[in-house]
């Protein structure tokens, strides 16, 4: 399934230690907080604690914050992340120039605290309405999973990630048997039930935080697994067959059995065994072919 809405989380930088402690008192009502007292550690923690928002002290020792702004958003990691500046500076080219290089907000100290909680609050509401339109335009509207523009992009960064890493990526295309006669048969609203069933049964079977599972057309779904062989892939294709059988959705037509069965190929290989991730999908859609042709309720696994 998608990611669900979260705590949100802010990161404060400020080299004065109880400065950051009072900010992060006076925000604490609306998010969780970290603090960091130095540019190198607020750099640090930006990357392991991905906040939704950094407040960041432009007068610092060392790294001031107009660097640290910079190496924030060079860093593909860190990015997209908004960053309100604080400062005690009175000269408005400061200002100026933290904006034209695409701070989100510029906050003078000393602040007020109403101000303070005010500005926080909105710009973390932006963010949430940034993350719901991004989680929106990744999902499925009839089944809630991911869909198939969004696995897309997810086949070609994990692939991409696999093959520095040099590790196997697993694929799993599934395909609901006999899914027009359902539908001609129980009609079209038990037919969208059917899907939204499927879609679950199969999510409850990935364990891990990395995968993901899509619909990537009509009654078709499929599972991206990083560092994931195909033993591992096979493993959780039974599972799911298992998952779907224990549904017991009834269906009359079907040629399997007299319940909903899927059929499904699998395939895994690390990014060095074939020439891009399309190939690799390719294969698996060729298993789930034979699946099919085969008798359907089945996993085809090799060539």
């Amino acid at each position: 399934m998608l990611a669900t809405t979260h705590a949100q989380k802010v990161l404060v930088i400020d080299d004065v230690e109880m400065n950051a402690t009072l900010i992060a008192s006076v925000i604490s009502t609306l998010c969780e907080v970290q603090t960091a007292t130095s540019g190198t550690e607020g750099l640090q923690l930006a990357l392991q604690y991905n906040p939704d928002l950094i407040l960041l002290d432009v007068l610092m020792p060392g790294m001031d914050g107009f660097e640290l702004f910079r190496r924030l958003k060079s860093e593909p990691r860190t990015a997209h992340i908004p960053v309100i500046f604080l400062t005690a500076i009175s000269d408005m080219s400061a200002e100026e120039v933290g904006l034209n290089m695409g701070a989100a907000d510029f906050i003078a100290k000393p602040f007020r605290t109403a101000v303070l909680l005010a500005r926080v609050r909105n710009h973390l509401e932006l963010v949430r309405q940034r993350h719901l339109l991004e989680r929106l335009s990744h999902s499925d509207g009839l089944t809630g999973i991911a869909n198939r523009r969004y696995f897309n992009t997810m086949l070609s960064r994990e692939f991409s990630r696999m093959q520095r890493q040099n590790q196997p990526l697993g694929l799993v295309m599934i395909d609901v048997d006999d899914f027009k006669a359902f539908n001609d048969h129980y009609g079209h609203l038990r037919g969208d039930e059917c899907l939204q069933l499927v879609a679950q049964a199969i999510a409850q079977c990935l364990q891990r935080p990395g995968d993901m599972v899509a619909r990537y057309g009509g009654e078709e779904f499929v599972c991206l697994l990083p560092n994931t062989p195909v033993s591992g892939a096979l493993k959780l294709a039974h599972d799911i067959q298992t998952a779907i059988a224990g549904l017991q959705m009834p269906h009359v037509q079907a040629q399997a059995t007299d319940f909903v069965t899927v059929s499904m190929g699998v395939a895994a290989a690390t990014p060095q065994e074939v020439p891009g991730s399309h190939q690799l999908l390719a294969l698996a859609d060729a298993r789930l072919y034979r699946a099919k042709r085969g008798g359907r309720n089945r996993i085809i696994s090799d060539d």
